[in-house]
């Protein structure tokens, strides 16, 4: 082989590597640029989880509530018996 054989294959060479080096970086931006993306779609899901959450907290709220109804309730079936009772005991008092 001559030099001009070896300057050809060279930069043959030179072309295919630099086409692979050239399309490597060319994913790679792209790769970057849908990672934005996605990064951007994620804070737009973000925000609209935290409203949704901000929206159904009355939900869970009124769970709290009936539970505290239910107590309440109880208390004033006790409180009702018991005022029965006292009624009942003053009645027998009285004959």
């Amino acid at each position: 082989m001559n030099d001009e054989t070896y300057l050809k294959e060279f930069y043959t060479w030179l072309i295919i590597f630099g086409a692979i080096i050239l399309a490597a970086a060319v994913l790679l931006i792209l790769i970057i640029i849908a990672a934005k993306r996605i990064l951007k779609l994620a804070n737009a899901a973000l925000g609209i989880v935290v409203k949704i959450k901000e929206n159904t907290m009355s939900i869970w709220y009124i769970q709290d509530t009936n539970h505290k109804a239910v107590d309440i309730l109880k208390d004033a079936d006790t409180i009702l018996s018991n005022a029965g009772a006292v009624a009942n005991a003053l009645i027998e008092t009285e004959k």
